[in-house]
């Protein structure tokens, strides 16, 4: 394995594109890797097996070792490739379970990255949002079809956007997060504490992209949306909502959506490099561990362990756990055929989930509907690797593959080790 970049100094910040969608793929860089896919109206072939095909007996039993040693040598492969200083690499299949780690949490201390560490998953949080809210519809708390007029006012067009375009990001709703002001103050003071209303303003301001249902647009300004409605509807914090809903059921102690005051990751945790917020003529990296994420919300803010994400992304996948059948077939068909997003996921050739980040961080979640395979990815950079010509990359970045986030890059050469290849297309 050839030497990782080094990712080390700090840099004086400046506004950059900022990326909180699943970045590993889409040109627009601020979308999940399925949303610039091609036609996927069948991508799951058989949802309703998908939705219930039980736990494998021998699924959380250690992988043989001749398959674990395929799946090290094809992670490390990935990793050698990636601009990061470290990762966490976990694989569930009918088989057996899998997790290993790849060099350093903390670079410059010198400490090994371990598998429990706690990390930023990013816009992996909108698959938690979108499943509170799927399970409040399945309970007749309310329906996709409500307009969010219903619930916010000042929305523009508000009695056409309804939750199911705010969930499947057709809303025509700016994200927040293009806006040339929120991102100057972002990184002018990343610890700054932002609230959910002040960024669904931000969003509303900016001009509408499209009519409602017209077209498909990553935003992170439905998102936040989407956690106000579960506030509303409830009664409750959305943390505590989360708690009950998804994390209780599911066993999830390491997952947790931190408030303002709890900036700080839980230990183990590793430290997070980034350059977004950097001058342009820069590729010194800068430390985003102790960045506030509340800009992020429900659109990005939450945190939690490989182990936790290889249980919920197996449930993610099949619904097992957090929704019934029905509402699940529908999540898994919910795809736009011109978009490959759907309700709160994507999904490319079967690999039906998300990815996450924040600056510092990235994360993939994907669960392969085909083998009943889960793959979690953890990596503390979110920079980009390979013939990149929009993403800023390291100085020493040949150049010469297809440009990837660090997670991206390793679930790539994972999943290709078990036989089914997750193939998003380049990030620009």
């Amino acid at each position: 394995m050839r030497p990782q970049r080094t990712l080390a100094g700090v840099a004086a910040a400046a506004a950059l594109a900022l990326m909180l969608g699943g970045c590993a793929a889409d040109p627009a860089d601020d979308a999940d890797p399925a949303s610039s896919a091609p036609a996927v109206a069948s991508c799951v072939a058989d949802p309703h097996a998908v939705a219930t095909t039980p736990l494998s007996a021998t699924a959380t039993a250690p992988l043989d070792d001749a398959t674990a040693e395929q799946l090290d040598e094809a992670a490390a492969e990935g990793f050698a490739h990636a601009a990061a200083p470290g990762a966490v690499v976990a694989v569930q299949t009918p088989e057996g379970t899998w997790t290993a780690t790849y060099g350093d949490a903390d670079p410059d201390a010198k400490i090994p990255m371990t598998a429990d560490v706690h990390h930023r998953i990013g816009s992996v949080t909108k698959t938690f949002t979108g499943t509170v809210l799927l399970q409040l519809a399945e309970q007749g708390e309310l329906s996709l079809d409500d307009p969010i007029s219903q619930y916010l006012d000042g929305v523009p067009e508000g009695d056409l956007v309804t939750l199911r375009m705010l969930a499947d990001m057709t809303s025509g709703i700016a994200s927040y997060t293009a806006d040339a002001d929120f991102q100057a103050a972002l990184f002018a003071d990343p610890m700054r504490v932002y609230t959910p209303d002040e960024l669904i303003a931000i969003g509303v301001a900016l001009p509408r992209l499209f009519e409602p249902g017209a077209e498909f647009d990553y935003s992170n300004t439905n998102f936040i949306m989407l956690g106000r409605v579960i506030e509303i509807v409830t009664g409750k914090p959305f943390a505590i909502v989360l708690d009950e809903q998804v994390l209780q059921p599911l066993g999830l102690d390491h997952t947790a959506m931190p408030s303002a005051e709890q900036v700080a990751l839980p230990a183990p945790s590793s430290r997070g490099f980034t350059l977004q917020g950097t001058p342009d003529d820069s590729t010194e990296p800068v430390d985003a561990t102790g960045w506030n994420p509340t800009w992020a919300w429900t659109a990005g803010q939450m945190t939690s362990t490989v182990a936790d994400l290889l249980v919920y992304g197996r449930a993610l996948g099949t619904g097992q756990g957090l929704l019934g059948e029905d509402a699940q077939v529908e999540r898994l068909t919910s795809m736009d055929p011109a978009g490959g997003y759907g309700l709160a996921g994507g999904c490319i050739d079967g690999w039906f989930g998300h990815t996450g980040e924040l600056p510092g961080y990235n994360t993939t979640v994907h669960y392969d509907t085909t083998s009943d395979t889960t793959v979690v990815v953890l990596a503390n950079s979110d920079i980009p690797s390979g013939d990149c010509t929009d993403s800023k990359t390291m100085a020493d970045d040949p150049g010469t593959e297809p440009c990837m986030d660090p997670a991206v890059r390793i679930l790539h050469s994972v999943s290709t080790a078990l036989g089914h290849t997750f193939n998003p297309p380049p990030k620009s």
